[in-house]
């Protein structure tokens, strides 16, 4: 989009419409999958045509994809390599969407924001997003360095992201939405409730496109799909001692575990955790990571695990003692499956 403004330095590789003006929405959670499959809940945004194969990073979530979109780079440059990780200088689990560690986000992310950059171009750029991120970790980390218009409801958004789109001859506006993904997570992607949910969601996205001037592209996308795992029956790290030998922290989430090892146990704690969960997930150390994470920048290794769980299927590493709020939830993301991966990118010119 930067490159479709004209901004130097980018270039449109995705074939963009030109046009003056950008509105990039995001509805979290909402997998190419999962739309596609509930195309009669979603008559608008089934209706608008695509770009294909497009895909999120690695991990499949919120903090690492929103950085990855913000930035331009990848997990293992930006730094936000999950859910939660290790703070290498202290030691202590970092939960990357409650910021709840004395860590100074401009530090722990140091690059420079697109949408930064795209207002040093003279594009006027802003974020309008609900009010009680305005100051939070991840939106500094990810959105920083633009104004940001804090709202309570969605007709307060669409309000302000017509006013503030229309106060300039060029402009970008992000905008955000996160009721796909918190229905989800508490009913599960498969649920009457998830369907509701993306029904409310197509029509406010109709009605912002049907708001915005004519001279500005509106583009949906997603930051992970999701899928539902079954509530019985779930592999409890917790009753496997054996799996803690060698451990001194575990994190990142369900489908997605960094697993920090004392010096020099990686490759037998990774050993014992293949013959425990055997093919239902991809177990790996440091060493073959870069396909996921890209290129590991001195500062960020040691924040991903020494070894790490990616799930596959229907499973997922659930703790009970360092977790226990997901165990009460249906949908999860964060692994490498297709339907985790695979995000819309909807153009509505």
């Amino acid at each position: 989009m930067a490159g479709a403004l004209g901004v130097p330095g980018f270039t449109d590789v995705l074939g963009l419409p030109q046009a003056p003006r950008f509105v990039l929405m995001l509805i979290d959670g909402l997998g190419t999958s999962l739309l596609r499959d509930n195309a009669a809940s979603a008559p608008f945004l089934a209706s608008l045509p695509g770009i294909d194969d497009v895909v999120c990073g690695v991990p499949s979530t919120t903090v690492t994809s929103l950085t990855s979109l913000g930035t331009g780079l990848r997990a293992g440059e930006h730094g936000m390599v999950g859910y939660t990780s290790r703070v290498p200088a202290t030691g202590e689990r970092l939960n990357a969407l409650l910021w709840d560690q004395p860590v100074v986000p401009e530090q722990w992310q140091p690059h420079r924001t697109v949408l930064e950059m795209i207002q040093e171009a003279g594009v006027a750029a802003s974020t309008v997003n609900h009010a009680k991120f305005a100051a939070s970790g991840l939106t500094l980390c990810s959105q920083r360095g633009v104004p940001f218009h804090g709202v309570t409801s969605t007709w307060e958004r669409l309000d302000v992201v017509v006013e503030v789109i229309e106060s300039a001859p060029r402009g970008f506006v992000y905008a955000y939405d996160s009721r796909l993904d918190h229905t989800g997570h508490a009913h599960g992607c498969t649920s009457q409730e998830w369907r509701d949910a993306l029904s409310k969601v197509d029509s406010d996205v109709a009605a912002m496109r049907a708001a915005l001037p004519a001279d500005t592209v509106l583009l949906v996308t997603a930051d992970h799909g999701m899928v539902d795992l079954p509530q019985d029956d779930r592999f409890d790290l917790d009753q496997h001692p054996s799996l803690r030998d060698g451990v001194v922290m575990v994190a990142g989430e369900a489908r997605f575990r960094h697993i920090y090892t004392r010096s020099g146990a990686a490759d037998d704690v990774a050993a014992r955790w293949r013959q425990m969960v055997g093919e239902r997930a991809i177990v790996s150390t440091q060493d073959g990571l870069d396909d996921w994470f890209g290129p590991i920048a001195p500062e960020v290794r040691g924040r991903i695990g020494d070894v790490v769980v990616a799930s596959l299927g229907d499973f997922a590493v659930f703790s009970s003692e360092d977790f226990a709020i997901e165990m009460m939830m249906y949908g999860f993301h964060g692994s490498v499956s297709e339907a985790e991966l695979g995000i819309p990118l909807l153009v509505a010119g």
